[in-house]
């Protein structure tokens, strides 16, 4: 069965932008970026962010994370895929991320939600120059690293929704 990518969550205010690898079944039924409950995406960039997002309804959560310059997508635009698990993912199409990038004119930061977006992504992306490329530990419940250590690397995401000056 071919899964699809959702549409890209971004706006001119985008500087942080997370791309995960392709959404899963649970995301794909409710049409919502990272709907299992079992997932920690929202609390981990709610952590980055200083809001609850996991307590909010899911509209409200895109314009939070719009609103704090962070952006989502994913990697892959189609694949096959039984199930749920990136290691299932055959075929894939790559999403196009370097057209995304170029339109965004505030984008600091790529961040990958996972080993397998960021092999993919840094495929991609890995001759740009100024932007920051970033690995993070997989929201995923399937990964069993506990959240609070996962937290913990996620929170260098806030040096990129920083207003600091580039250096001259």
């Amino acid at each position: 069965m071919i899964k699809r990518a959702f549409d890209p969550v971004v706006d001119a205010r985008t500087r942080l932008l997370i791309l995960g690898s392709l959404p899963g079944d649970a995301s794909l039924k409710a049409a919502q970026y990272y709907a299992h409950p079992q997932n920690g995406f929202w609390r981990l960039v709610g952590g980055v962010i200083g809001v609850d997002l996991a307590a909010l309804p899911y509209g409200e959560r895109l314009e939070a994370l719009r609103a704090a310059g962070v952006g989502l997508w994913d990697v892959i635009a189609s694949a096959e895929r039984p199930g749920s698990l990136d290691a299932a993912i055959r075929s894939p199409e790559a999403a196009d991320l370097l057209g995304l990038v170029e339109s965004l004119p505030a984008l600091k930061a790529v961040a990958f939600n996972g080993a397998t977006s960021a092999k993919l992504g840094r495929r991609i992306l890995g001759g740009l120059k100024g932007l920051s490329l970033i690995d993070l530990p997989s929201s995923s419940a399937a990964h069993a690293r506990p959240l609070s250590e996962k937290a913990a690397v996620w929170s260098t995401l806030r040096g990129c929704l920083t207003d600091a000056p580039d250096p001259a």
